[in-house]
């Protein structure tokens, strides 16, 4: 148990501090050897973990690949046109344009797409029409995390718990939508109380020229979102539907030279990918050697309010130690029985993040971006706000949850 935790301890840090840039597979790839080699894990239960989650790291390849190939055709930075037009110079109205764009990227991109794509051209419409932009970028953070509840696709945790839950993608979104609004209305009426004095700073009435609509690019995505959708009950994994998405986005740009194959292959991200694999399989060190005895005691068996809640609870404290993916990774086995359990502990590890840097990876990564902009977040003022958001979605969204079990009759 000792060596398997510390094996983890090491993936985590190394993964929070990236010495020298360096990616987290570096790590954890060796962990996860290491893991084999001391006997914590055996040969076969390590490639049959890889093997599992296969199909999952296969699909979040092509959707980082689909998120750089919207954003070479400008599709957010046609949204932070929109956004800022929209505000008419005002930060209260930005904000709102801000949440509806995060929102839905998130749900429809992922919150790697948010993060790494909105954050930016977020920062600069905030820029744009004098406005400070703290409560905009905080924006995107926190919708990254707890707005990546709607769909399945709309995070790795969901992809991970979608696989275990035997719910189809209608039925998965069904049960997800009221959780969904409801942590976007929590967030979004705190951050406009935390931040009143943001929003009330005079800005400027932006001008010129309105960007361009993408317009080919927009049908493609709504049509891969209509695929993801649409193949799951056929069978076709959601991969599928964002590959065909990517080649679709990709044939125009190829046809203009517009696309480096080097440029191609960042986008998908293998080492993000190699460090998934590595960590699934020291996280299975990990729950065989004490961890899963634990949580297995320590989840309830039942779907009432209260236990959904514990279970919701149990998620987001475990995503706050252990980081996200390894609490969803842990907590699957124990919860895999119940579809409402399941989908309580999605609620835990995609809202639970907003309360420390170390929650989720997204998080640190926003956080390394505002750096590089010479606007890094305050600790003090990420935790305050965290304190404030979190519990109070937590409630909401599980609220939400058992109204929406009791409906289905599950």
């Amino acid at each position: 148990m000792v060596i398997a935790v510390l094996l983890l301890v090491a993936v985590l840090g190394f993964a929070v501090a990236r010495p020298f840039g360096l990616p987290e597979a570096v790590a954890a790839v060796p962990a996860a050897g290491l893991a084999v080699l001391f006997g914590l894990v055996g040969w076969r239960e390590a490639v049959g973990e890889v093997r599992e989650l296969g199909p999952t790291v296969g699909f979040l390849a092509a959707v980082l690949l689909l998120s750089y190939l919207a954003e070479v055709h400008g599709v957010f930075a046609y949204i932070g046109d929109v956004a800022a037009r929209r505000s008419h110079g005002r930060p209260q109205r930005l904000l709102g344009a801000v949440f509806a764009a995060a929102a839905l990227v998130t749900a429809v991109l992922s919150l790697d797409a948010t993060v790494v794509l909105l954050t930016p051209v977020v920062f600069a419409a905030a820029l744009r029409i004098r406005a400070r932009p703290e409560p905009h970028v905080y924006a995107c953070t926190h919708l990254a995390n707890s707005a990546s509840l709607l769909l399945p696709v709309s995070n790795l945790t969901n992809l991970l718990a979608f696989a275990a839950s035997g719910l189809g993608f209608a039925a998965f979104a069904g049960l997800m939508a009221a959780p969904w609004l409801a942590v976007v209305g929590v967030e979004y009426l705190i951050l406009r109380r935390f931040f009143a004095a943001d929003l009330a700073v005079a800005s400027a009435v932006q001008e010129g020229e309105p960007a361009r609509a993408p317009r080919y690019a927009l049908v493609v995505l709504a049509l891969t979102l209509a695929g993801f959708a649409l193949g799951q009950p056929l069978g076709v994994h959601p991969a599928f539907a964002a590959v065909a998405g990517a080649i679709a986005l990709a044939v125009p740009l190829v046809r203009k030279r517009a696309l480096r194959l080097s440029s191609v292959v960042r986008a998908a991200n293998p080492a993000f990918c190699a460090f998934v694999f590595g960590l699934g399989v020291v996280v299975l060190a990990v729950r065989e050697h004490g961890l899963g005895r634990l949580v297995d005691a320590l989840t309830p068996g039942q779907t009432s309010f209260l236990a959904l809640l514990a279970v919701a609870g149990l998620a987001a404290l475990l995503a706050n130690v252990l980081n996200n993916l390894p609490a969803t990774l842990v907590l699957i086995p124990a919860v895999h029985h119940s579809p409402g359990l399941l989908l309580a502990v999605l609620i835990g590890v995609n809202v639970g993040p907003n309360l420390t840097y170390v929650g989720s990876l997204a998080t640190l990564l926003w956080r390394q971006i505002l750096h590089a902009r010479d606007a890094a977040p305050s600790a003090g003022q990420f935790l305050r706000l965290g304190a404030l958001t979190v519990p109070a979605a937590l409630i909401a969204a599980v609220a939400a949850l058992w109204a929406g079990l009791r409906i289905a009759g599950m």
